[in-house]
């Protein structure tokens, strides 16, 4: 299975460590293996189950923590019928251990002994974990300013844990050297291995929906990595035809930090660089997501939007949800919040999915209560 750069097609072998092509274009996997109803794994309740359908084929076995399959929880919120997809239940507490376990079991196909990573938290405790679990030794770079209960957790799992002063983007440069130094480079957003293991999520959702796709899915995105395992997934079930369309796939961004947001909204194909500003959906604060072109292709084709919230926006949603007995992160609690601004646009009958990525354990509970205290301080004055 090779390697395909989408910029200049050109092709390079899958134990390649390069981490993006000589032009600087992302990689996507050159073949993948389609949907096969017959060949789900019915007694596995991971996303193993779909194991036919993934691109690891291990003679010895898997590496595995029981990622996958997590519940759909149907609520309301903001008058809006809601199917909430607790991904913030995965082993590591975010969605991004779906991807972290394909990539994994790929490296280990591959002998990879070192890895790195960037991450704001998630995706490198996600790493770290796995890496732990299947003894590859992990460096992971972080933004200093990132949640220290994500930090810890990425260091309670044996990772080496690299600070780096100012922005996220500094960390990611950072990991850039270490790869260069003769690491491999494990990125959950340029690796496109990520992305087949996040299509298992439209997997689920078909089985869980009684064989049928939603109407709408929302999502908040940053690189956007779930969004688009998730058309990924929808696509092949349309190719297999087992739905007749595909979703509406609605991406929400933080305010502060809003690239596709603002290239959607100018009618453009791709994202350009942005000036950042601090936002508490830390996990989604990304000034160029490498795969925007993608994004946006994919929220176009399916008749969906580009969304933006603020940041009182967030943590308002953040609460309303947690009053329905489910906590999560800030980063997840946009698309909640997002509900409010699709309210012309949902049907009243459709079926409307929203994953709630990460655990609201994960994140700075005291920055988020002062944020909070002071805003609505604010707001009660302006009464």
């Amino acid at each position: 299975m090779n390697l395909r750069c989408l910029s200049c097609q050109r092709t390079y072998p899958q134990d390649t460590y390069r981490w993006r092509c000589e032009c600087g274009g992302v990689f996507e996997l050159k073949s993948t293996p389609g949907f096969v109803q017959d060949e789900i794994e019915a007694g596995d309740f991971s996303l193993w189950r779909y194991r036919a359908m993934l691109p690891v084929k291990h003679e010895d076995g898997i590496i595995s923590l029981g990622e996958g399959l997590t519940p759909l929880v149907e609520t309301q919120v903001y008058g809006t019928r809601t199917h909430c997809k607790l991904e913030f239940l995965a082993p590591t507490g975010s969605f991004k251990d779906r991807g972290t376990a394909v990539l994994v079991n790929v490296l280990r196909g591959m002998g990879v002994k070192r890895v790195v990573e960037d991450s704001s938290g998630n995706a490198g405790a996600s790493l770290a974990a796995y890496a732990a679990r299947s003894g590859i030794e992990a460096e992971i770079y972080v933004p200093a300013y990132a949640s220290p209960n994500k930090l810890a957790q990425i260091a309670v799992y044996g990772a080496r844990l690299v600070k780096v002063e100012g922005t996220r983007e500094r960390a990611s440069q950072a990991a850039h050297e270490a790869a260069a130094r003769g690491a491999y480079y494990a990125s959950h957003y340029y690796n496109p291995f990520t992305l087949e293991g996040l299509k298992t999520i439209a997997y689920e959702i078909w089985e869980q929906l009684g064989w049928r796709a939603p109407d709408n899915l929302v999502l908040p995105v940053g690189q956007g990595t779930l969004l688009l395992g998730a058309y990924r997934g929808f696509r092949h079930l349309l190719a297999a035809g087992l739905i007749e369309k595909l979703p509406r796939l609605f991406a929400v961004q933080a305010e502060p930090c809003a690239p596709l947001y603002e290239a959607y909204k100018r009618g453009l194909d791709d994202a350009f660089p942005i000036e950042k500003n601090e936002t508490v959906a830390e996990g989604i604060s990304t000034a160029r997501p490498v795969r925007g072109r993608q994004i946006l292709a994919a929220v176009r084709e399916t008749g969906g939007a580009v969304l933006a919230v603020s940041d009182e926006e967030t943590l308002r949603a953040r609460d309303e949800l947690a009053r329905r007995g489910l906590y999560v992160e800030p980063t997840s609690a946009v698309a909640i919040a997002a509900l409010l601004q699709l309210r012309g646009l949902i049907g009243s009958e459709e079926i409307t999915i929203v994953p709630l990525t990460g655990s609201g354990l994960k994140s700075q509970a005291r920055r988020n209560q002062v944020f909070a205290q002071e805003f609505f301080s604010g707001y009660r004055k302006c009464q």
